[in-house]
C-alpha cells in the first residue's frame, strides 16, 4: 500500500462509471435464475397479448438478433422460445439501491444518472487501494452480493469513463486515458462520442465533419459559428477534455413525462383524448407527489412510421393540475395534428418545474373562489388513490383497453417512458 498514492494523479481526478448490463432481465435472472439464467429473455409489456415493444433483452436473446425498441410480435418471430417478462419497477429499484450503497461504500461522490448507472469520484478513496483495484472490487462485489453483471469504466473524468464502459459489454472492465483518445476514438464517427445525438452528427456530416478526429481537428470558431457554445465542448470532447464535476445531489427533475405506445393505431379525437386524458393524470400525480408545479406542457406524437414531433406551450402561469395539462395538451393536438391521420405513440411531457412553496400561483378573478374548492378536491383524491391504488378513483373518459390506461398500475402498464425522481424508466 506504500507506493498507492504513485497511482492516483498529483493533479486532476479519477472517475469511475458503472453501467449495468441488460439491467432489468439481470434483475429477473437474480431474482430467479432457475427461470432466467442464461436463456432469451426479455422485459416487455402486455404480455399476454403479445402487443407492445421489447424494453430491454438479456445477451442470449440478443444473440438471436432480438434488439430492443423491436416489436413482440418480430422479436417471437426471430425467438419463438423468448420469455417475455412483464415489468416489477419496485423490484427494479431495490437492485438499484442495493449496488448503488456498495458504490458509496469507497467515496461519497457518487452521482445517480438513472436506475442502473452511476459516475463515482474517487480520488480521495486512496485508502481502498489502487484505482484498478477499486474498480475490480466493485465489479466483483455487485456480482457476488446482488448477482448484477456490469460494466465499468476508469478514466480521468466523467465523459472518457462514460466512454469507457460502452467499450466492453457484459462485463468489461475499460481504464481510458487522455492519450488514448487519439488511437481509440478519432477514427470512429461523431456520434459515438457521448453527448452527440444523431441530428448534430448528420449537421456535422454537412460540414464535412464524419469522425472524432476530424472533429478534434476542426477550428472551434467554425463549430461555435454553427452550434453556439455546444460547438466549444464538441471540440474539448473530440481531445478527451471533460471538466464535468460528480454531484452526488442529484438536481431536481428538468421535467417529468409519459410516452405510450399504442398496440394499434389510433386515428380519432375521442381515442387520442382518453389518451391523453391518462397520460395527464399520471404526470400531474407525479408532479404533485414531488410537491412541484409545472409551466410548459409539451406533447409527443409519433407515426406508424416513427416520423415523431414534440410540441410545446408555456402557460400564463404555472399549475400542477392535471386538468390544466390534460387541456392544453388537447389543444395542442387539434392545432398540430391532423384528425384522422394514424398516431402509433403518445406523450406529455411538463417542463420548467418549479418547487410549489417557491412559486406564488396566480389566480385570475374567475377562480380565485372555485380553486380552494378544486385543490381540496385533488388533494381528497390523490389521498384515496395513495391509499387504495391508482384505480380507486377515475373519471370515465380514463377507461379503455390501451396501454394509457394501464399506467396507472405500477406492475402491469402498458408501454411507456417514465420520467420519475430525476431517473428515467422504460416500461412496457
Amino acid at each position: 500500500m506504500s507506493n498507492v498514492n504513485d497511482l492516483y494523479p498529483s493533479k486532476g481526478r479519477v472517475i469511475i462509471h458503472v453501467d449495468m448490463n441488460a439491467f432489468y432481465c439481470s434483475v429477473h435472472e437474480a431474482e430467479e435464475p432457475e427461470k432466467y439464467k442464461n436463456k432469451p429473455t426479455a422485459v416487455s409489456g402486455s404480455v399476454e397479448q403479445r402487443k407492445g415493444i421489447i424494453v430491454t433483452c438479456s445477451y442470449a436473446a440478443r444473440k438471436m438478433g432480438i434488439k430492443t425498441g423491436m416489436t413482440v410480435r418480430q422479436a417471437l418471430k426471430l425467438c419463438p422460445e423468448i420469455i417475455l417478462i412483464k415489468p416489477d419497477f419496485d423490484l427494479y429499484r431495490k437492485y438499484s439501491r442495493g449496488f448503488m450503497s456498495i458504490a458509496r461504500q469507497y467515496t461519497p461522490l457518487v452521482e445517480s444518472v438513472s436506475i442502473d448507472e452511476c459516475y463515482m469520484d474517487i480520488t480521495g478513496s486512496k485508502i481502498f487501494g489502487s484505482p484498478l483495484e477499486i474498480a475490480e472490487q466493485l465489479q466483483k462485489r455487485i456480482r457476488s452480493e446482488w448477482s448484477l453483471p456490469c460494466s465499468i469504466g476508469l478514466a480521468p473524468n466523467k465523459l472518457l469513463a462514460k466512454m469507457a464502459s460502452d467499450m466492453k459489454k457484459p462485463n468489461g472492465l475499460t481504464v481510458l486515458r487522455i492519450r488514448d483518445v487519439k488511437h481509440l476514438l478519432w477514427d470512429k464517427s461523431c456520434d459515438t462520442l457521448f453527448g452527440i445525438g444523431r441530428k448534430t452528427a448528420e449537421k456535422l456530416l454537412k460540414l464535412n465533419i464524419r469522425t472524432i478526429g476530424q472533429l478534434a481537428g476542426t477550428d472551434e470558431a467554425v463549430l461555435v459559428k454553427h452550434f453556439g457554445v455546444a460547438g466549444s465542448w464538441m471540440k474539448a470532447a473530440a481531445h478527451g477534455i471533460d471538466h464535468g464535476e460528480v454531484n452526488p445531489h442529484r438536481e431536481r427533475n428538468k421535467s417529468i413525462g409519459h410516452t405510450t405506445t399504442l398496440p394499434n393505431d389510433i386515428v380519432t379525437r375521442e381515442d387520442v383524448y382518453r389518451v391523453l386524458l391518462n397520460l395527464a393524470d399520471q404526470t400531474g400525480r407525479r408532479l404533485r407527489r414531488q410537491k412541484l408545479v409545472a409551466t410548459t406542457v409539451q406533447i409527443t406524437i409519433r407515426r406508424p412510421d416513427m416520423a415523431t414531433i414534440t410540441r410545446s406551450h408555456t402557460l400564463q402561469a404555472p399549475t400542477q393540475s392535471s386538468d390544466d395539462f390534460y387541456r392544453e395538451a388537447c389543444k395542442l393536438y387539434d392545432k398540430h395534428w391532423k384528425t384522422g391521420e394514424p398516431i402509433r405513440l403518445l406523450g406529455i411531457t411538463l417542463q420548467n418545474l418549479a418547487l410549489l412553496e417557491e412559486t406564488a400561483l396566480q389566480l385570475d378573478l374567475f377562480s380565485y373562489e372555485q380553486q380552494p374548492r378544486k385543490e381540496a378536491l385533488t388533494k381528497a383524491m390523490d389521498r384515496l388513490r395513495d391509499k387504495f391504488g391508482e384505480d380507486a378513483v377515475l373519471t370515465a373518459g380514463m377507461l379503455g383497453d390501451d396501454p394509457s390506461a394501464l399506467i396507472r398500475n405500477k406492475r402491469i402498464r402498458g408501454t411507456s417512458l417514465q420520467k420519475d425522481d430525476g431517473l428515467l424508466y422504460i416500461d412496457d
